[in-house]
């Protein structure tokens, strides 16, 4: 398997793409702190107001719908017109599909507008194609394997990549050609702590920014997070602890680590 895609690692640290993100309240200091930790720049501008305005001249924008209000329904409306219009990727975190109508019908709406990538769990991934339900809350109730076609199906209809987190995590795009891989990385204390997989949506998108190939920078930047979980669980082994920890991998782990803390497994026959 070929680890190029880790040169994208660098490309981040190099090019300081600034990422704006409408996401979740619970999380929003974890995220900033964790783009900060990879070399990118955060802005938490979310207003109708100035949504459109701000991501015509951010290199990257977020669009998580963990916690989402009236107001920002409309910051992330005119957030995705001002992306588009200045051709800057988007990521889409369905957070909850499938669980609760109203951000289901939103995220519904807002697919065919070109996310250059989604990502979540398996239940929001099957969800957001219409092949199941949704999960618990926040929580996957399938695993990553039964959601295979749906994002498949996903891919091709957006072109978006589209990445599925579990125990080991699915990376699909449909394009002139179709790629899926497998990677194993992380630690199950990433589940433990808030944040992890709304910091890794903003993650996807400097990396979306900074590299060429929106495959690889999406199995990059989950290589990053992951690799990142190893680490910090070498040493602590309690929650608080262990996300301070990851803040710190973050920033300081190499991509040679990179490369011996994950493996990647082509996936046959789609």
């Amino acid at each position: 398997m070929d680890y190029a895609f880790l040169r994208a690692h660098d490309a981040v640290r190099e090019s300081t793409p600034l990422i704006q993100c409408l996401t979740n309240k619970v999380v929003s200091n974890v995220t900033a702190n964790a783009l900060l930790a990879i070399g990118a720049s955060p802005a938490m501008v979310d207003t109708p107001e100035e949504s459109r305005e701000f991501a015509q001249v951010a290199s990257g924008v977020l669009i998580n719908c963990g916690t989402p209000s009236s107001e920002q329904y409309g910051g992330m409306r005119e957030a995705i017109a001002g992306a588009n219009s200045a051709h800057t990727p988007w990521v889409l975190d369905p957070v909850g599909a499938g669980g609760l109508s109203h951000r289901t019908e939103f995220m519904r709406e807002v697919l065919p507008l070109g996310p250059g990538a989604i990502r979540g769990n398996a239940s929001e991934i099957i969800a957001l194609a219409g092949t199941g339900q949704g999960g618990r809350g926040v929580e996957s109730t399938d695993g990553v394997e039964a959601a295979l076609d749906s994002a498949v199906a996903l891919s091709r209809d957006t072109g978006a990549v589209v990445a599925i987190s579990g125990p080991r995590d699915l990376i699909v795009h449909v394009g002139d050609t179709t790629r899926a891989v497998y990677l194993e990385s992380g630690h199950p204390m990433l589940q433990n702590v808030i944040g992890t997989g709304c910091s890794l949506g903003a993650i996807c998108a400097a990396y979306l920014a900074a590299w060429e190939d929106p495959f690889e920078a999406i199995i990059a930047a989950h290589a990053h997070v992951g690799a990142a979980g190893s680490v910090a669980a070498e040493k602590h082994h309690a929650p608080g602890s262990f996300a301070v920890a990851w803040l710190d991998a973050l920033y300081d782990v190499p991509p040679a680590d990179i490369e011996g803390l994950v493996k990647l497994t082509d996936v046959e026959g789609i």
